[in-house]
């Protein structure tokens, strides 16, 4: 089964429906955990440093979007850890899920339609697409 779960979370209502998922696997089998993967995005970080007072304020604020989700993980009493990455979020998830060896990534989706998705793109798509792992996009 899976030991080793990556959920991709941003803090939204798509990555705490990912959760919910991802924690009814963990469950199944009580040495599993979660490890909650937030990307910073380069582009959006360069500029969070630039206006925060503090790289502990920085720190603060990533933890407080992923605070819904770390809730819900403590409430359901599975085991987690926290990590924070940095760079574009799609090839950064992929880098460190194919890195690690997770045995399953979750990750939330948008839910745009297929016009939204060619213009737009979508880090779920991307993700899946590149991941070596079984992954589940959970709507």
């Amino acid at each position: 089964m899976y030991q080793h779960i990556l959920l991709a979370a941003d803090g939204s209502e798509n990555s705490v429906r990912a959760a919910y998922e991802a924690i009814k696997l963990a469950k199944c089998l009580p040495s599993s955990i979660i490890e909650v993967v937030m990307v910073t995005d380069f582009d959006k970080s360069k500029q969070d440093i630039l206006h925060a007072q503090s790289s502990e304020s920085l720190l603060l604020e990533r933890k407080r979007k992923l605070s819904n989700v770390e809730q819900l993980l403590n409430s359901e009493q599975v085991k987690y850890r926290i990590t924070f990455l940095k760079g574009s979020p799609g090839p950064e998830i992929v880098r460190y899920a194919n890195e690690q060896k997770v045995d399953l990534l979750v990750i939330g989706s948008r839910g745009l339609n297929g016009l939204q998705e060619m213009v737009l793109g979508s880090v779920s798509h991307k993700v899946m697409k590149r991941v070596h792992c079984p992954a589940l996009i959970v709507k």
